[in-house]
């Protein structure tokens, strides 16, 4: 990443207000560029985009290369010709601040499928020429991620390894039967992802062109139960019939007491190096096709991640292995150029992947959270060893800025009241501020923390499976936002991209062409 000081703002798209249930990549995206343009902000950065499985988790996706369907936007069809005004209000619900998934759901699958057939019943067009481009420029992925998608509709979205044994061994005729019996779905499913970047390129390029940047997030590991694993088996921690032998987790930490479980299979790490890696160089090409910048999720795995029995309960009783280190980056470096990493150092971090880190200049993370109590404390701003980090008031796994302050320890509020000069009551943006005027060349807040909303409007709590990723803002919400003051102490902390920016400037953020 380069160097130029700037900040931006933290937020999923399913966030975005909608009139079907879950924010889309329609209108209202832009009108959210449009607001970070306003205030002179250089970045948006998001969750991962991929088709969320168990718990509606951007981390546990069937596919750590697909687009989330759900995040298509019926508007944008209905101006493609492919769905109706009355088709679509219909099933027009009202703003909330709050996704209702199932509602979401029944209502995308009912418009996606009209959509999808109205597509295949035109004639030739230019969209469609793009559409078989498409599917030859990510055959790499998208063959097998169709395939398992419509397998997995078959059977219920049961996990693969429940399937039946011929497909889940992905034996030939076991293959060739379910694509001939599922045409259909398999049609539907190449064009629910054209259509998925087809409106995600467009945004992207939108935000770009008011030169800002969009932050990406890739997870070390991809969910058992994804078109990954089930194609790709010798890679990963799983027996001949799919069952997970050894998963990844966390020991006990700030989050958990016992740690936390995340139950993804783990890999095998000296089978990808005897394929030269290149599935994760796939997997990063693809990112830098979606993203301008990647936060690169548990980066500390890559140096040693934390093994456990797949049988275990908790994530108390593990031990360190060994990850694949710099060789790996090495490699997609050489592969794809320059990338435009921020690390996630988060948790148990050594010495080793501090150099890791270091050794490639990926920047790390801040959380102005973690910070008080102790005046050594490395989340504090007096004690940012270099500009070459990112600061974050807080992260989606962490409260509301407004939400830890009203549960924190007493000491942490009062040395955080001395450590700002403030009584608290405006303790969002006083964190805010600490951010801003760092010498972080990144400064990235939460939405929420902008808006000053309390716990109510959490993203996420670690460890639980239940009530996460829900949180939507409103029209309202977004309206009432203080513009001037965002304007005001990004001028002040020098982090106006339009004062020092060129256009090259923007281009040292993205990755070199392959």
């Amino acid at each position: 990443m380069d160097v130029t000081r700037s900040s931006g703002t933290l937020v999923h798209p399913t966030s975005f207000p909608s009139d079907f249930g879950i924010g889309d990549l329609g209108g209202k995206a832009y009108r959210f560029i449009d607001f970070l343009e306003e205030t002179h902000q250089g970045m948006w950065q998001i969750l991962p985009l991929g088709p969320t499985g168990f718990g509606n988790s951007p981390y546990a996706s069937y596919s750590a290369f697909a687009g989330n369907p759900y995040l298509i936007s019926p508007d944008m069809l209905k101006e493609k010709g492919l769905l109706e005004e009355k088709e679509l209000a219909k099933h027009r619900v009202p703003q909330g601040t709050s996704v209702d998934y199932d509602q979401a759901y029944a209502i995308k699958d009912e418009l996606l499928a009209k959509a999808c057939k109205r597509f295949y019943d035109r004639k030739e067009s230019t969209e469609q020429k793009r559409f078989e481009e498409f599917k030859k420029e990510n055959a790499f992925w998208l063959d097998d991620y169709v395939l398992f998608m419509s397998c997995l509709i078959e059977n219920g979205k049961r996990p693969w390894n429940q399937w039946d044994e011929g497909l889940a061994r992905r034996e030939k005729k076991a293959l060739d039967s379910a694509r001939k019996k599922l045409r259909k779905r398999i049609e539907s499913q190449y064009w629910v992802q054209f259509e998925f970047f087809e409106q995600w390129m467009a945004l992207r390029g939108y935000a770009n062109d008011k030169g800002i940047i969009i932050i990406g997030d890739i997870p070390i590991f991809v969910d058992h139960n994804s078109s990954d694993v089930w194609a790709n088996k010798k890679f990963f921690d799983v027996d001949e019939t799919g069952n997970r032998l050894l998963v990844a987790g966390v020991p006990p930490d700030y989050f958990s007491e016992t740690g936390q479980l995340w139950g993804n299979p783990l890999y095998r790490w000296k089978e990808l190096e005897k394929d030269g890696y290149q599935w994760w160089v796939e997997r990063f090409r693809q990112m830098f096709i979606m993203f301008d910048a990647i936060r690169v999720d548990h980066f500390r795995g890559f140096d040693a991640f934390w093994e456990i029995k797949a049988e275990a309960k908790t994530a108390e009783h593990g031990r360190w292995v060994k990850g694949p280190g710099a060789k790996l980056f090495k490699t997609i470096e050489k592969k794809l150029g320059k990338l435009p990493i921020i690390a996630e150092d988060l948790g148990v971090i050594t010495p080793n992947v501090v150099k890791l880190r270091e050794s490639f200049g990926f920047p790390g993370m801040k959380v102005l959270q973690f910070a008080f109590g102790d005046p050594g404390n490395g989340f504090l701003p007096h004690n940012y060893q270099s500009s070459n980090c990112v600061v974050y008031s807080g992260t989606h796994d962490n409260d509301t800025t407004l939400g830890w302050y009203r549960q924190a320890p007493e000491a942490e509020k009062n040395y955080l009241r001395e450590y700002t000069q403030s009584n608290g009551s405006d303790v969002s943006w006083q964190l805010i501020r600490q951010g801003m005027l760092s010498v972080a060349s990144k400064a990235i807040f939460p939405l929420q923390d902008y808006m000053e909303l309390d716990g109510e409007h959490r993203m996420n709590f670690p460890g639980t499976t239940e009530n996460n990723w829900m949180w939507r803002y409103t029209d309202e919400l977004l309206d009432r936002l203080d513009r001037d003051r965002i304007r005001h102490i990004i001028t002040i902390s020098n982090r106006n991209p339009r004062d020092a920016r060129t256009d090259s400037n923007l281009s040292d953020i993205h990755a070199e062409e392959p």
